[in-house]
């Protein structure tokens, strides 16, 4: 390993160490009081996404429905096509017949 690398490691040893331990210092509320609040914020959090999730789920079903809707469409439109088509072929046939 080379020196740098070797000083660089080092140093950020030092530095991570050094940050919190003014973070420590400097912190505006006892650790109590920082987790309770880093707590209330998770839970917080937690709900919001719930409800995010929740409402995702409830537009996921209307689009469903909706395709749903539209593809059963398309395929009713199919079939009568299919429908024409072979009344189209049945009359031909009896048309030649005669």
């Amino acid at each position: 390993m080379s020196r740098r690398l070797a000083y660089f490691g080092i140093g950020c040893i030092v530095g991570a160490g050094l940050g919190v331990l003014a973070g420590l210092l400097m912190a505006p509320a006892s650790g109590d009081e920082t987790r309770h609040r880093l707590a209330e914020r998770a839970l917080k959090a937690a709900e919001l996404a719930r409800v995010v999730a929740d409402r995702a789920e409830v537009a996921a079903e209307g689009l469903s429905e909706r395709f749903d809707h539209y593809m059963g469409r398309d395929e009713q439109i199919a079939w009568r096509k299919v429908r024409e088509i072979r009344e189209g072929v049945d009359r031909y046939t009896q048309a030649q017949a005669v």
